[in-house]
């Protein structure tokens, strides 16, 4: 009962949260009107800008932004106990993240669905905004190497998921086709392609699937092949390749270039809107499986995990929980990230101003939902017992000594405990344990174990598919403006650069980590994924509060969490650098420690531009933007 408790009472909370903070928030600070302007009717060219329905773009924003993100988080958080982490994704994602999703959406559509990085080119200084888009760049150019490997990372692990992933894709656009050049209903198409992708997820669980499989050859030589099977029969094999992470990832960066380029209304929203009704499906099985397995007594919170891991019980080389907390769940309470969506690409299809409180708050508060969720199944979910996967394709559970199943706390210190030091505790480990925790919720309402693996795992690969193409649509975007900025013509093109966005993508993730293996570096950049953002976050506060400064409003709400986010991620990033025990300089993590000093210093001189602009700010408004173009008959 103490999970489904949990569940209710952070649920009930947002409920509460978004009816009140968000409601005061629309319409006391923001004062948001239904008849204002936006830039999807402005500035309308039917590839970027397109006005839409407020579902539409809430599907996209939030499968966009809820990536893997508010998964390995958590995950990885609750390594400290599930306490912190749950009062961190609750009250973090009710007054700091859905605020700064909501603040950077409506700053966006009120300046023609600028960027931030371009909105603080007037609200701060030039070279703010010069700034704001390097380390923009820095940062979206390690999300899309970091997603990438997550995303062929969950391919490799759990195959049973390629298929009902890629099918998306082309199901997809022609609902985008059906939609926009037929104006027809896209409700219909869109819960009859969920059906189809289920049957999809469904195959994959028998067998159905595509799989990069590294081989040992005759002369003892390693080698790779693909291997498509139907069933346990395989009838596809026999090419080349190199290993699967590599492979996977380089048909990712192929499809990324791909979608980026493409209208916004053919692929990324019919695809978004897709998926949010299959995701929307596995969130709904999960808490019911949540409830039934609370109410039944088999998912024990407090019998699972200890609220707070004591310091003397953890690992070796464990970091400290203030300030890495903040740090390592960073979607789910508050993700910079984010107000690259909001300015981004969301701020281009909102049809109407009043739909910002339901597209941008709303989102962030169902990502917190998700957090909680993905906090529970990685303890009280993980604690409901342990299994393998056989050559068969089944799975069995694991046994202790005594040949009992492994349960309770025994079983998430299995999954949480790594061999008394927490670098072996790798990336792997934390999906598996949502996956394995989130498939025995769904084992409680009699789904087969190896049908609820796939469908939890196809939500994970789906979640990070969705952040990653509009990653590189933003990273396109950012290259543009940093092009105009410098005058580099080429790079304006938008095939141009994509290919310099997912190119650099592609190379940093396929970097070789300490073992030389290629594929391995680019997860090193996942400690500092976390601290980037959140300065990202802290940077994107600033020009919220910059906006609100400058016309008289409130800014204590922005202010604090502005400070938090530039304070905590700051302390974060300077000990991972200079710490003598797990320090970059002391252990010559030199790709750490260079892009590292790179975003600080662009941080302390954008937080330095800001300090000399602010005596000057107050009630002065910025300089406007030039007027539109006069429309043609």
């Amino acid at each position: 009962m103490d999970t489904l408790a949990v569940a209710a009472l952070a649920f009930v909370g947002y409920i509460i949260a978004y009816r009140t903070y968000g409601r005061w928030l629309a319409n006391r600070v923001f004062q948001l009107n239904p008849d204002a302007e936006v830039p999807s009717k402005q500035l309308r060219d039917d590839v970027d800008f397109v006005p839409t329905k407020r579902e539409v773009v809430f599907g996209h924003h939030f499968t966009s932004i809820a990536g893997t993100g508010p998964i390995v988080g958590p995950a990885i958080a609750v390594f400290w106990g599930w306490l912190p982490a749950l009062l961190w994704v609750i009250f973090g994602s009710i007054f700091i993240g859905a605020v700064h999703d909501f603040g950077a959406l409506v700053v966006s559509m009120r300046n023609r669905g600028q960027t931030v990085g371009q909105v603080a080119g007037r609200l701060i200084s030039r070279r703010a905004r010069v700034l704001f888009l390097l380390i923009l760049f820095f940062a979206l150019t390690i999300v899309l190497a970091i997603f990438g490997l997550v995303i062929a990372i969950i391919f490799k692990l759990y195959p049973a998921s390629v298929l009902s992933v890629w099918l998306a894709m082309p199901v997809a656009m022609a609902i985008g086709y059906w939609g926009y050049r037929r104006n027809g209903n896209l409700l219909i198409p869109s819960l009859a392609a969920l059906g189809l992708l289920y049957g999809a997820i469904w195959l994959g669980a028998e067998g159905w699937t595509v799989e990069f499989i590294q081989q040992t050859a005759a002369d003892g030589e390693a080698t790779s092949l693909v291997d498509l099977r139907v069933g346990a029969t395989n009838i596809l094999t026999g090419l080349p390749l190199v290993n699967p992470t590599i492979a996977w990832t380089a048909i990712l960066m192929l499809y990324c270039f791909v979608a980026s380029v493409l209208p916004v209304w053919l692929l990324l929203q019919p695809r978004d809107f897709v998926n949010s009704h299959q995701l929307l499906v596995a969130l709904v099985l999960l808490v019911a499986g949540l409830g039934v397995a609370g109410l039944s007594g088999k998912a024990q919170l407090v019998n699972s995990t200890p609220a707070l891991v004591a310091s003397d019980a953890l690992p070796a080389n464990t970091p400290n929980i203030f300030p890495f907390l903040f740090i390592t769940i960073a979607c789910g309470a508050c993700s910079g990230f984010h107000c690259l969506v909001s300015s981004g690409t969301t701020s281009k299809q909102v049809a109407c101003e009043k739909d910002a409180q339901y597209v941008a708050y709303g989102s962030m508060l169902l990502e917190g939902g998700l957090a909680v969720i993905v906090i529970l199944a990685c303890t009280a979910g993980v604690g409901m017992g342990l299994f393998s996967a056989e050559e068969n394709g089944r799975y069995t559970a694991v046994l202790a000594e005594d040949g009992t199943a492994v349960s309770g706390n025994a079983a998430w210190a299995t999954r949480y405990q790594p061999d008394g030091d927490w670098k072996n505790f790798k990336l792997p480990n934390t999906v598996g344990a949502f996956v394995e925790g989130g498939a025995n919720f769904l084992s409680a309402l009699g789904i087969p174990l190896r049908l609820a693996i796939a469908v939890i795992a196809t939500l994970v690969a789906c979640f990070a598919a969705t952040t990653l193409d509009t990653a590189t649509r933003l990273q396109r975007y950012v290259v543009q403006e940093l092009a105009s900025s410098f005058h580099a013509g080429p790079l304006q093109n938008k095939y141009v650069a994509t290919g310099l966005a997912t190119g650099l993508g592609l190379l940093v993730a396929l970097l070789p980590g300490p073992t030389g293996v290629p594929g391995t570096g680019g997860l090193i950049l996942w400690p500092l994924f976390g601290a980037i953002n959140q300065l990202l976050a802290g940077l994107a506060f600033m020009v919220l509060v910059f906006y609100l400064w400058r016309r008289s409003q409130p800014i204590l709400f922005a202010l604090l969490p502005m400070l938090m986010m530039l304070i905590m991620p700051a302390w974060a990033l300077l000990l991972q650098m200079f710490s003598p025990e797990n320090g970059w300089w002391y252990t010559e993590q030199y790709l750490l420690l260079g892009f590292g000093f790179i975003v600080m210093a662009l941080q302390i001189w954008m937080i330095a531009e800001a300090i000399m602009i602010w005596p000057k700010a107050r009630g002065v408004l910025e300089e406007g933007l030039p007027p539109l173009p006069a429309a043609t008959s």
